[in-house]
C-alpha cells in the first residue's frame, strides 16, 4: 500500500467491538438531543449527501446563506449541542498529542450512496491542532493527499473501529470519503456509516 502523506496516522482495530457498541450507544444519546439533519453547501444550496448533527461547545455547520462556520447551537432546534461524550474525549488524550481539549465532534451519517468530496479542515482557528477521526460501521475507501489540491493522493479502507489523526504536516491534507461498502459491518441496526470527527476550534 502506498504510504500515507506527512502527518497523517492511521490506527486501524484501535476500537475494541465492546467500545465500539457503547459508542454507538453513546452517539444515539447524542442525536436524541440534536436530531440528524442535511446541510447545505454555502451559495448553491445544494444538499450534501450525508446526515450531520455536533456534540461539544461548538458545532460546525453550513448552509446556503451563510456557507461554513461554528456556532454553540443546532441550526434547525436552535439548542446548545450536547457535551462531547467521555469515550471520545479519552481517544482524543490517548492519540491527539495535544494539549487542549477538542470543543468540536461533528458526527456524519453515511448511507449506502453518501459520499465526501476532497476538502480540507481548515474553519478552526487553531491549525495546530489535530483532527482526530473515528470510524464506526460500515467500511468506506478513504483518499487523501497533501495539503497541495491536485497533488497526487493515495486510498485506504477504513473498517469500524479505525482510528485516522491528521495532525502536523497532515492537518491541512485533502481528505474525502469516495465509496461505502455496504453491510460490511453489523455494528449499526440498520446499516450505513459514523464517522466522529474531533476538532479544536479556538486558541486556547
Amino acid at each position: 500500500m502506498a504510504s500515507l502523506p506527512d502527518g497523517v496516522r492511521h490506527l486501524p482495530g484501535f476500537l475494541s467491538p465492546q467500545a465500539q457498541a457503547a459508542l454507538v450507544a453513546d452517539i444515539r444519546t447524542v442525536v436524541e438531543a440534536a436530531p440528524l439533519y442535511v446541510p447545505a453547501m454555502p451559495k448553491t444550496g445544494k444538499e450534501m449527501s450525508v446526515r450531520m448533527t455536533n456534540c461539544g461547545t461548538l458545532g460546525w455547520v453550513t448552509d446556503k446563506e451563510r456557507g461554513y462556520r461554528y456556532q454553540p447551537t443546532h441550526p434547525v432546534t436552535g439548542a446548545p449541542w450536547p457535551p462531547i461524550p467521555a469515550a471520545l474525549m479519552a481517544i482524543w488524550q490517548e492519540v491527539a498529542d495535544y494539549p487542549h481539549p477538542p470543543e468540536a465532534c461533528l458526527v456524519n451519517f453515511y448511507s449506502a450512496s453518501a459520499r465526501m468530496g476532497l476538502h480540507q479542515d481548515r474553519d478552526e482557528t487553531d491549525l495546530s491542532a489535530p483532527v482526530v477521526s473515528v470510524s464506526l460501521g460500515d467500511d468506506c475507501l478513504f483518499r487523501v493527499g497533501p495539503p497541495q489540491r491536485n497533488a497526487k493522493t493515495v486510498s485506504l479502507r477504513l473498517q469500524s473501529g479505525d482510528v485516522l489523526v491528521l495532525g502536523g504536516d497532515g492537518r491541512l491534507a485533502y481528505h474525502g470519503v469516495d465509496r461505502i461498502y455496504p453491510d460490511t459491518s453489523t455494528l449499526l441496526r440498520n446499516s450505513g456509516r459514523i464517522n466522529l470527527t474531533l476538532r479544536r476550534v479556538t486558541m486556547p
